[in-house]
């Protein structure tokens, strides 16, 4: 462009100075005349022709640094595209851990697959298939989130080298310079860039054939992984409707197939550590909260311990007191019985190792405290389970484990009817445990039967319900009698909680455990009974997938599930905030020996830290529950018409004591005065709070009243308190003794503080006395009327014994009468 307007220039000068020439010869002949128009055609077609080249000359120029500026581009986007995918190509394509896991895969699917789909034997087994139901299920998870990442990768791959060919593709690439000079070095340039896609390029095309190549195999493996699963459930499917069903030959007659019993136990090993370490990795978050529950259940109960232990009211027996004797195992009883529900069909070997903690934990606190024939019983009870646990844990059948299970369920069925007839009854302490130990010797009859005559699924079901009927039975009843003592223990010791706080009251509570709570555990019992048989899961799978099902609302959609989660987090959140309550508001938390507040401790932060809580658990239950925000704004926004309709006092008193809770104008403990009214405050509430007076009722008061009131607040000030006395002298008393009297009694006096030092000073002449005002202050607040009681007392004392009179008000009445006609004058 600069060039064109340059040869511009250039023309116009020559064109203007051959015009000037021409027109200073407009004199000469007409010949010369003719000539000179001639010459000026002739320079007008020049003028227009260099125009024309001058013009095609720089749009040419244009369209060469157009096409330089954007093959430069280019060029910086292929350098970046290379850079991003060598990146990827280091740290996104990770097929060496992928084949990895896909080999481990195809191994653990051998061994789950060992009795089922390979060495599967005479017949299957419940057991067997519902373990490698679990472990298949498991690795087509492992496989179809490989499958998921390989997909991923080849997307990227695939995206990276389609960018590259399309910036290779650009029609500006191919736009070359006339200029010799400036083609040969952007020839020079792509042939550096060739060289730098080229290895690119291949790695990304070889990296694509090996995602592929891993990929077409995972296909396969989840492929086989569905397919064997389908076969199972057909396999489940057919038990359960053959549940009384002949499955091998009467147990006298030779078997049909033979595996070694070694191998079986190899198996069942094998299988047992696989569908354990699975469910572990999947749960571990479960694992955690089952630590916490365990740690606060100890806590509480230690906690409870002390304080029985300080007010020396521990019996040497533990009657009515087992909780204390091992609060650890004790915590281990009563949470492994409630809270294993919180692991949704768990692995039977985790479940055994659940049991047999709890069941080692309460023969430890059944030890010297139940008698001995019973302490026999359970051992029995449990030794028998226990071995039937181990056996339960055999997945494949032999002939060797069923004449195990016809000795053991015999020996259970001896044992339950010999405790059923000669059962010391007058020594239980729960009636209960008679109808579960009556009911495991009819359980472990039919299982003997049942393998005698050849239904071993039906037997070994039988054989390990029997057995768990009675353990779980014992291990609630005595679970929800640890529960009552501790509500009991608990009720006799917090009797300061009062219902209108925040506190966790045990008033309203009581000293046993709610009948709601017995419903649960036996709803429980059901389960746990019920998971031993084949046809309980296609009872319990529509349920799951009731609650599972997702249901629509509008644009909403939920499912019932989601809503128990929500729930669930929110009562958590709820209990935790008046679990923290109720320890701040513990007096002996905060209390030292001779009973003197040492703090505000948490209690100062009770409200913030509720409010934390409260506010976690609902965004953790928002979250969990998968609420959309839009959904929440919209809440938000009916509050606000709320609000604005008539929760203006509500919001007020909300919002005053969170103002309350971050100014803390006033803490749980302060001594307060409240226009004219005194008392402790006693709790701060989200809405009101509550002061107990000095008269023994408590007052509840709103937040906002509260902070719009005049506030005294004496524990600010370090709970000392300025009191008087005013005292009247006889006008003839020694005044300079008198102060010296004073003084005394108030330097004696050790609950008074010397800084600042008591004052004595003479007020007013009174009608009968000279009065005078003692000013001291009390070190406790609490002190102060009964300080101020016993400085007047010694007063009294010391001025009677030094002679100095406190007069009090009197008049003389004089009545004057006339005289008596006989002059005497009569006075009354």
């Amino acid at each position: 462009m600069i060039k064109f307007l340059s040869r511009l220039l250039l023309t116009l000068i020559i064109g203007l100075c051959s015009y000037v020439t021409v027109y200073a010869q407009v004199a000469d002949s007409t010949r010369k005349a003719t000539a000179k128009d001639s010459n000026s055609l002739s320079f007008m077609v020049k003028m227009q022709a260099f125009a024309k080249k001058s013009a095609r000359e720089s749009a040419e120029d244009f369209s060469a640094d157009k096409a330089a500026l954007a093959q430069n581009n280019i060029f910086e986007q292929i350098k970046k595209t290379m850079q991003k995918a060598k990146s990827y190509l280091r740290t996104g394509v990770d097929t060496v851990g992928t084949r990895a896991q896909f080999d481990l895969t195809q191994k653990d699917f051998l061994i789950a697959g060992d009795g089922v789909l390979t060495n599967t034997g005479t017949a299957q087994t419940f057991r067997n298939l519902t373990a490698t139901s679990k472990i298949l299920t498991e690795l087509l998870n492992k496989a179809n989130a490989s499958k998921a990442r390989l997909d991923h990768h080849q997307q990227e791959l695939t995206g990276l080298r389609y960018q590259l060919d399309s910036l290779l593709s650009v029609p500006a690439l191919f736009k070359f310079s006339t200029d010799s000079v400036v083609l040969s070095k952007y020839i020079q340039q792509i042939v550096v860039v060739a060289r730098e896609i080229h290895p690119v390029d291949s790695a990304l095309k070889q990296a694509n054939n090996n995602v592929q190549g891993l990929l077409n195999q995972i296909n396969g493996q989840v492929f086989k992984l569905q397919t064997s699963l389908e076969e199972i459930e057909l396999y489940q499917k057919t038990m359960a409707k053959n549940t009384f069903d002949r499955e091998f030959e009467n147990i006298w007659e030779p078997p049909g197939h033979y595996r070694p019993f070694g191998e079986i136990l190899g198996q069942a090993k094998a299988k047992g550590i696989l569908t354990l370490l699975f469910y572990l990795q999947d749960n571990a978050w479960k694992l955690v909260v089952f630590v916490m529950l365990l740690i606060a259940s100890y806590t509480y109960m230690r906690s409870l311990k002390n304080i029985y232990a300080d007010q020396q009211l521990i019996t040497k027996d533990y009657e009515g007191q087992l909780i204390f004797r091992y609060p650890l195992l004790s915590a281990f009883v009563i949470v492994i019985n409630l809270f294993q529900f919180i692991f949704f069909s768990p692995p039977f070997i985790l479940s055994v190792i659940f049991w047999t903690i709890a069941c080692i934990s309460l023969t430890v606190l059944f030890k010297n405290f139940i008698t001995r024939y019973w302490m026999k019983v359970w051992l029995a009870m449990v030794s028998l389970f226990l071995i039937a646990a181990f056996d339960n844990l055999i997945l494949q059948a032999s002939r060797s484990e069923r004449w195990f299970m016809l000795i053991i369920s015999v020996l259970g069925c001896i044992t339950g009817v010999m405790v059923m007839l000669k059962g010391k009854r007058e020594e239980l302490r729960e009636k209960l445990i008679l109808v579960a130990i009556g009911l495991m010797a009819l359980l472990e009859f039919l299982a003997t039967v049942a393998n005698i005559f050849g239904r071993y699924n039906l037997a070994k079901t039988l054989l390990i319900s029997g057995f768990l009927n009675v353990v779980i039975t014992i291990l609630f009843l005595w679970s929800i009698r640890l529960i009552n003592e501790g509500l009991f223990l608990a009720f006799n010791v917090y009797t300061h909680q009062d219902p209108k706080l925040f506190y966790l009251n045990f008033e309203k509570v009581g000293n046993k455990a709610p009948a709601l709570f017995y419903i649960l555990l036996v709803f429980g019992w059901i389960i746990l009974f019920g998971r031993n048989f084949a046809g309980f899961e296609y009872i319990a799978g529509p349920l799951r997938e009731f609650f599972s099902e997702e249901r629509t609302i509008g644009d909403y959609s939920f499912s019932i599930n989601k809503l128990l989660l929500f729930i669930g987090i929110m009562a958590v959140s709820v209990i935790i905030s008046k679990i923290v309550s109720f320890f701040a508001s513990d007096r002996r938390q905060t209390s030292d020996k001779d009973g003197k507040n040492t703090g505000p401790g948490i209690g100062s932060w009770l409200l913030l830290i509720r409010i934390s809580i409260l506010s976690i658990g609902l965004f953790l239950a928002i979250a969990a529950a998968g609420i959309p925000l839009d959904r929440i704004t919209i809440v938000l926004g009916a509050l606000g018409v709320g609000i604005g309709f008539g929760l203006q006092t509500l919001v007020n008193n909300l919002v005053s004591g969170l103002i309350i809770a971050f100014e803390k104008p006033v803490n749980v403990g302060d001594v307060v005065d409240i226009d004219g009214q005194g008392g402790t405050m006693k709790s701060i509430g989200f809405r009101s709070s509550v002061i107990a007076t000095w008269e023994g009722a408590d007052m509840v008061m709103p937040n906002g009243d509260l902070l719009n009131s005049h506030l005294i607040n004496w524990s600010l000030g370090g709970n000392r308190r300025r009191m008087s006395i005013v005292i009247g002298i006889a006008y003839d008393a020694d005044l300079e003794k008198a102060r010296h009297l004073l003084m005394d009694i108030l330097n004696a006096e050790q609950r008074l503080v010397k800084s600042p030092a008591p004052v004595v000073q003479y007020e007013q002449f009174s009608s009968s006395s000279i009065d005078v005002k003692v000013f001291f202050w009390t070190r406790h607040l609490r002190d102060s009327y009964a300080t101020r009681s016993d400085i007047i007392m010694a007063i009294t004392a010391s001025f009677r014994s030094n002679g100095i009179v406190i007069p009090f008000p009197q008049q003389d009445v004089y009545l004057h009468r006339p005289e008596s006609p006989g002059g005497v004058n009569e006075i009354e």
